[in-house]
């Protein structure tokens, strides 16, 4: 018989959860069944560790005396955008400081932007701010600068429009250069592969026709509690799936928010990229119920099941060609090595397979100790099973 969101929620209450991990389901699974598993087991938890680009942070910066009305403003030289209202601002995790020299000087090591001024936030530590305004009646001040904290402002709250995505480009180099990308350094004549995803443990791969992930769905982010709020940009759900509905392409993202004044330096990290830029790295975790045999089915999953595309970064994608070189599972990028047009190419992670453990043992203990609910979407994402 189906389970509900309240049955579970109520275990959880009484403190007769059975949760376990990714991992440890496709163990279950492969040992007691889909049916067996299905009646045990109540809740699966997921996690991911990576770069996530499409990121940032709604500010409110708090009033002056006299008020200010911002049209520009720099957090440790980076600019924030003020199309907002009076002292509303939004930092984005991949802009640059002012003076960075970016590719003037190729690679440019890009060493500081907004992710790096989301981790300062996050560590407490002292950021400058800069702003100017054209004044106003209500608000007639026209300059401020001073130094603040996380503590110092009101509100900050870290808002991204695309994370977690549901598998994604392994990327190789098929030029005679070494090239620079979103995706690492890529070596020449295919020298090295790139890939960047938790595989087997990440959230949308055990939930891949978004049943139980959606609208209002409770995660965990950066280290504290958020929320899905919506479907990522770039979200895709029309790609090749194989029989058990597993993308072979990059597909579902995922639109989150939550506090960031509760989140942990441990999982919200600025992070630079050679000759490319900053980003965000981040940790997201979601808790999946079994629902029935069908989710039970989908949460174990093995790296040996998902497939990855094989893309060259040094012509087909930057011309927007969909070229793919080949497919290979995640089995065999963890394993540390794949083979693409008959040559073995040594491959690394971008994303942190052990950080995504961590994050999925931390919410199976915040469920087993009663400190997390599960929370049924109030609205399902495109293409998601009905």
């Amino acid at each position: 018989m189906p389970k509900t969101y309240s049955q579970i929620n109520q275990k959880i209450a009484m403190g007769e959860v059975v949760v376990v991990t990714a991992e440890e389901m496709i163990e279950i699974v492969k040992t007691k069944g889909v049916k067996k598993a299905s009646r045990e087991v109540d809740v699966v938890t997921t996690g991911t560790f990576g770069p996530m680009c499409s990121s940032g942070v709604f500010l409110n910066l708090g009033h002056s005396k006299p008020r200010i009305k911002f049209r520009k403003v720099w957090l440790n030289n980076v600019p924030a955008y003020t199309g907002l209202a009076a002292v509303d601002v939004y930092l984005g995790a991949t802009e640059l400081s002012e003076d960075d020299p970016e590719n003037k000087v190729f690679p440019g090591e890009f060493r500081y932007g907004g992710g790096h001024v989301i981790e300062d936030l996050v560590a407490g530590r002292p950021v400058k701010l800069k702003g100017l305004a054209y004044g106003t009646n209500c608000y007639p001040n026209r300059e401020i600068e001073k130094t603040i904290t996380i503590r110092d402002i009101p509100q900050a709250i870290l808002t991204n429009p695309r994370n977690a995505y549901q598998n994604y480009n392994v990327a190789v180099n098929k030029s005679d250069r070494v090239i620079y990308t979103y995706m690492g350094i890529l070596q020449p004549r295919m020298g090295n592969a790139n890939y960047c995803s938790a595989g087997q443990l990440s959230p949308l791969l055990n939930d891949p026709l978004y049943r139980t992930i959606g609208v209002g769905t409770r995660i965990f982010l950066g280290g504290a509690q958020g929320y899905v709020w919506g479907a990522g940009t770039q979200h895709n759900p029309d790609v090749p799936r194989d029989k058990n509905g597993l993308p072979r392409a990059p597909a579902g993202t995922l639109a989150v928010t939550g506090n960031l004044k509760e989140m942990s330096l441990e999982w919200i990290r600025g992070a630079s990229f050679t000759g490319y830029g900053v980003t965000l790295t981040l940790g997201i975790g979601v808790a999946i119920p079994i629902l029935d045999e069908k989710m039970a089915e989908y949460t174990a999953v093995s790296d040996e099941d998902i497939h990855a595309q094989v893309v060259d970064y040094s012509k087909d994608y930057p011309q927007g060609k969909d070229k793919i070189l080949g497919t290979v599972n995640y089995h065999e990028l963890r394993e540390g090595k794949i083979t693409i047009e008959g040559k073995e190419i040594p491959a690394g992670g971008l994303s942190s397979y052990a950080r995504a453990r961590d994050i999925a043992d931390i919410l199976k203990q915040w469920i087993e100790k009663g400190e997390f609910l599960l929370s049924e979407p109030v609205a399902f994402l495109p293409g998601a099973e009905r």
